[in-house]
């Protein structure tokens, strides 16, 4: 019965699972600095991590902080991103970069309002690198922290209904505690325990430091009916996949895209060019006209003719 349980998450169980369970990430070694971070974090957007780790250490040994990265150009910064995913990820850290060495000395701003404004930037990266990079205690909710969350204390499957602001408040009042050591800790655990542990699918609960205070096991594991199995989305036949075809294209070529090469990448018209105008709107490939009305295209940091 869930009344013989005691409810809530101990973070105390959570810190010590951590550090005994805790995976060895690059970007958690001592020393790392906050820009580093950052990188891991912007990476690790939709790109699994086995992916990203060489990525990472490739990344960070050719632009180790905001000043290196801000002098390279953006054609250069998009090569090294190469097929990591979707470019405009490296392209907002490179504006971000330029940004961060003119107008803060080069450092990340600790503060989390100043970390929304630079792009790219959300509400939940603001919050890792204030917290991961710079130990200040503010909440980190990802999908993880949210489910570990709801099903300990509430027997929510899943936390599909909370806001992002809920979602902050709900994990504040639970990591609170005196120590910001502690407190940063404690998101970095619920994140892990999450990851590893208190899954989306097949949790392994008799590994997970909070069985004996889990209202969602305590209650039989209650299903929600507003969750539904999770569909990966296809790449084959996507808008991902033929903006992808465009861009390996103009990489592997350095003459302008013209219209008749370009049906030839993609036969379907209307995806097509949905893809062309999200690329142009995302400042990846540039629309060249032509006086008889016929469009070319290229990469925005390219010269036609000249490759890189």
């Amino acid at each position: 019965m869930w009344s013989d349980y005691h409810r809530g998450v101990d973070t105390a169980l959570v810190r010590q699972w951590y550090s005994t369970h805790q995976r060895d990430l690059p970007w958690r070694a001592e020393g790392i600095s906050a820009w580093q971070i950052l990188t891991s974090e912007v990476m690790l957007q939709q790109t699994p991590v086995a992916r990203v780790i060489p990525a990472w250490q490739a990344w960070c040994e050719r632009w180790p902080d905001a000043h290196s990265l801000s002098k390279a150009s953006l054609g250069e910064v998009l090569s090294q991103w190469n097929r990591l995913g979707y470019p405009r990820r490296a392209k907002n850290m490179h504006q971000t970069a330029q940004i961060v060495a003119k107008d803060y000395g080069g450092e990340l701003p600790r503060d989390v309002e100043a970390l929304e404004t630079l792009p790219g930037i959300g509400t939940y990266t603001a919050r890792a690198i204030a917290c991961f990079a710079y130990g200040v205690p503010v909440p980190v909710v990802d999908t993880n922290v949210k489910r570990v969350v709801a099903r300990v204390e509430d027997g929510d499957q899943a936390a599909g209904h909370w806001s992002v602001g809920f979602g902050l408040d709900r994990v504040d009042q639970v990591s609170a505690t005196g120590s910001a050591t502690d407190y940063c800790q404690t998101q970095r655990g619920l994140m892990e325990l999450g990851a590893l542990v208190c899954t989306a699918r097949s949790p392994k609960c008799g590994q997970c430091p909070l069985q004996h205070s889990c209202r969602w096991k305590a209650e039989g594991y209650p299903e929600d009916p507003s969750v539904k199995p999770r569909v990966q989305a296809r790449y084959e036949g996507s808008d991902r996949q033929v903006r992808g075809i465009i861009l390996g294209w103009l990489r592997d070529n350095p003459e302008s895209l013209e219209r008749d090469t370009l049906e030839s990448l993609w036969p379907q018209a209307t995806q097509r060019m949905r893809a062309v105008e999200s690329l142009v709107r995302d400042g990846l490939i540039q629309r060249d006209s032509r006086a008889d009305g016929e469009e070319r295209f290229s990469l925005s940091w390219q010269q036609p003719g000249r490759g890189e």
